[in-house]
C-alpha cells in the first residue's frame, strides 16, 4: 500500500509540474516570440496610453462616436464577466430591453435599428459592429463631427474587417479602432 501510494504522489506532482508549470510557461514563451501583440492581448495605445483591446469591446458614449453593440457582461463589457444574459427569446424582461434599446437607436440615428445594435453578443464583450451598423451611426457621426459622410462612409469600408480566412464569420467593424481613426481625423 505504501508502494502505491509513494507512487500516486510521485506521478500527481510529476503531472502538476508538468501540465501547471512547464506547458504553460512553454506556451507563454512561443506566443511571446512568434505574436508578442497577441499574446499581451492586442492592445492599443494612444500617445503612450493603452486606451483599450482589440479584442474586447467597450461603451462609447456620445454622438460624435460609433456605438458598441449592447453588453450582458457585468456592467458592460466587464471581461471578468463575460457571458450573455440567458434570457430566452420570449422572455418579457428581454423584448421590453430590445424595444428601449431600438427606440433610442433610432431616435439618435434617424434609421431603423440593424438586430446588432439592440442585441448583446454572446460573450458580451464583442468589439465589432456590423456594417450595417456603421453605416446608418455614419450620418450621425458624420454630422456630429462636421466630417464629409462620404469621408465617413469610406472610413468605415476601408476599415471593415473581413471574415476570418475567408469563410468564417462575419464582417465586422472594430468600434473602437473606428473612433480612434476618427479622432485622429477631427
Amino acid at each position: 500500500m505504501r508502494r502505491q501510494l509513494f507512487a500516486a504522489v510521485v506521478v500527481f506532482l510529476a503531472f502538476t509540474l508538468l501540465t501547471g508549470i512547464v506547458y504553460p510557461l512553454a506556451v507563454t514563451g512561443i506566443a511571446q516570440v512568434a505574436f508578442p501583440s497577441r499574446a499581451d492581448g492586442s492592445l492599443i495605445e494612444r500617445d503612450g496610453q493603452i486606451v483599450g483591446s482589440r479584442l474586447i469591446g467597450q461603451t462609447f458614449d456620445g454622438p460624435r462616436y460609433f456605438h458598441s453593440r449592447p453588453s450582458a457582461a457585468g456592467d458592460g463589457y466587464d471581461a471578468m464577466s463575460s457571458s450573455a444574459s440567458n434570457l430566452g427569446p420570449t422572455n418579457p424582461e428581454l423584448l421590453d430591453a430590445v424595444a428601449e434599446r431600438r427606440t433610442a437607436y433610432e431616435q439618435a440615428n434617424g434609421r431603423p435599428a440593424p438586430v446588432d445594435a439592440v442585441t448583446a453578443s454572446g460573450s458580451g464583450l464583442d468589439p465589432h459592429i456590423s456594417p450595417a451598423n456603421a453605416r446608418a451611426q455614419a450620418v450621425r457621426v458624420a454630422r456630429e463631427r462636421g466630417l464629409d459622410l462620404t469621408a465617413v462612409l469610406r472610413l468605415v469600408e476601408e476599415q471593415t474587417d473581413t471574415r476570418s480566412l475567408g469563410f468564417l464569420g462575419e464582417p465586422g467593424v472594430n468600434v473602437l479602432e473606428r473612433n480612434l481613426a476618427l479622432d485622429g481625423q477631427a
